[in-house]
């Protein structure tokens, strides 16, 4: 398999007026072309952090990021920006600019990018078919519901065609049945177009609902990954097996940690 993100021993330290915060601590991971791969950990494990170093929204302190063989602390701003525009991002609270209608909305990145408005046009005509919301595409973002919200903002990360996903707890805001619905959109997405998706989130029932691997964060650092069998039917780390065990509604936290130990 290509491998099209690696995460080579990366950090992430933050500043604050009276200590610092390590955020990331030495993170390494390979993530193939094509896959669906899950980050999943509890809040403050570093997850979404990791995503935003993946693009270089945030710098890391120490260690390397590669996409397609880039090495992103090596590149000017300029080459960043145009690594960027193969990098699509999706949100839990959707950012869609509430002045602008749907269809002009899936135009923006496009606008950005110096696509005519004509091209522009046709193509989220086209996005907005794929994600099923094609009567919408004069509606205000007000009058849409989250999971229609969701969609337009799926639509708009694919306007510039990109070959990585980055979904940052794109379901957490969302209700059981409008979050499978956009995960069978997701793995739709990724079938059809080869999208390599990387989903960040604390719900393992994202994980298992349609993801190839997962790396489970805890505190910062790297608990455990490998496929999602793997780590479901044979989990070594405590944090994958609390992860699991609260899911499943299975075990208390005494239970669990009797159960690690």
């Amino acid at each position: 398999m290509e491998t099209i993100i690696q995460i080579q021993n990366v950090a992430k330290t933050f500043m604050t007026k009276d200590n610092q915060v390590e955020a990331l601590k030495g993170i390494s991971l390979d993530i193939n072309k094509g896959d669906i791969y899950g980050i999943i950990g509890m809040s403050g494990a570093g997850k979404s952090t990791l995503v935003r170093c993946l693009n270089f929204l945030e710098r890391p302190t120490k260690g390397t990021i590669l996409i397609e063989k880039q090495d992103l602390s090596q590149l000017t701003e300029k080459q960043l920006r145009k690594v960027r525009t193969n990098i699509a991002m999706i949100f839990q609270h959707f950012n869609l600019l509430m002045q602008r209608n749907v269809l002009d909305n899936v135009c923006f990145p496009m606008e950005i990018a110096g696509i005519s408005r004509h091209d522009a046009r046709k193509r989220a005509t086209e996005l907005l078919e794929i994600v099923g919301l094609e009567e919408k595409a004069k509606s205000y973002p007000s009058q849409l519901s989250g999971g229609q919200k969701q969609r337009v903002a799926i639509a708009r990360a694919l306007a510039n065609n990109p070959g990585i996903l980055l979904c940052d707890e794109a379901t957490s805001a969302l209700d059981p049945a409008t979050t499978k619905s956009i995960l069978k959109l997701l793995q739709d997405i990724n079938q059809q177009y080869g999208i390599t998706i990387v989903i960040i989130t604390h719900e393992m029932a994202v994980v298992r609902e349609i993801c190839s691997h997962v790396a489970i964060l805890d505190n910062g650092g790297l608990a455990e990954h490998g496929t999602v069998e793997e780590i479901f039917f044979n989990p070594k780390s405590t944090a994958a097996k609390e992860l699991i065990f609260m899911e499943e509604g299975k075990f208390t936290g005494e239970e669990i940690n009797s159960n690690v130990e």
